[in-house]
């Protein structure tokens, strides 16, 4: 199945997309929006180099533009916003190391090898989620949202981010910083905590790992002297497509869409066109 919007053009030039993010960085997303065409598939090298590093195989960055491609396009479905692409840009400038955007070539390549592939759901783009490093485990869509809507996101083995250097992190607070009682609520299938008791309080689990600066919402909490230790498990949220292990498959000869089927069994590649902007 081909999900036709309109046409799209196969060639991918950074220059397309190079002064659009000079006026983002200096002037604004306003300054930006002015009579003038944009090739999103040319907006993706950007966006992806704000993603993931270039010392991925390219194989794992072909997976990540797909997962881009995916989100980007599912963010302005139906609206053919300029606008709508330039908020995207602007999200992503902000993290852009522009010395690999203007120099790199893997993120282009990536987009020109995979031009138009997007992941669908019974025919429909949804929210691709994606992140560094699981705990061995992938999260269910379906458990952590509390909604049916996300039972195409299922758990899967990602064992070999295990062997990741960063897998296991320590984190410490003085008793003072926290909570007098603090206990772990409940978990989820994969063992990333989806609430605790703060002094009698309940908090959500990735809510309180991003307010504490935590790498993963897969953790344990242990006193030591007067601090509490926090181990955590993998970096990210855990949904979805895990860059690390991504990249192990792709190291051992995966392709990206063997990959992205391994983290996303119910999606199906398919290609997506669509006209200038």
């Amino acid at each position: 199945m081909k999900v036709k919007i309109s046409g799209i053009l196969t060639g991918v030039s950074l220059f397309l997309l190079f002064p659009y993010v000079i006026t983002i960085l200096i002037n604004g997303v306003d300054t930006a929006l002015m009579n003038r065409t944009l090739d999103l598939e040319a907006c993706l090298p950007g966006i992806v180099s704000a993603q993931i590093s270039s010392d991925f195989e390219l194989e794992t960055v072909k997976c990540q533009t797909i997962i881009a491609r995916t989100n980007l396009y599912r963010r302005i479905n139906g609206e053919n916003s300029f606008s709508g692409v330039l908020e995207v840009l602007k999200e992503s400038v902000q993290d852009m190391d522009l010395i690999w955007f203007l120099t790199d070539e893997i993120y282009e390549k990536a987009v020109e090898q995979t031009c138009g592939e997007v992941l669908l759901y019974n025919g429909e783009l949804k929210l691709i989620p994606y992140h560094e490093i699981s705990s061995g485990m992938t999260r269910d869509g379906e458990e952590v949202f509390h909604d049916e809507e996300y039972s195409y996101l299922v758990s899967v083995d990602s064992s070999a981010d295990k062997k990741a250097e960063d897998y296991l992190n320590s984190t410490y607070f003085s008793r003072q910083q926290m909570p007098k009682e603090l206990e772990i609520g409940q978990r989820d299938s994969a063992g990333y905590v989806v609430s605790l008791l703060a002094d009698g309080n309940m908090l959500e689990g990735e809510a309180f790992r991003q307010g504490m600066g935590l790498d993963s919402s897969h953790f344990t909490i242990q006193e030591v002297g007067e601090e509490y230790r926090f181990l955590c498990k993998g970096r990210g949220h855990g949904l979805g497509f895990s860059q690390y292990g991504g990249n192990e498959l792709a190291r051992t000869g995966s392709t990206c869409e063997e990959i992205l089927l391994t983290y996303f069994p119910l999606l199906k590649i398919d290609y997506i066109e669509r006209e200038y902007l």
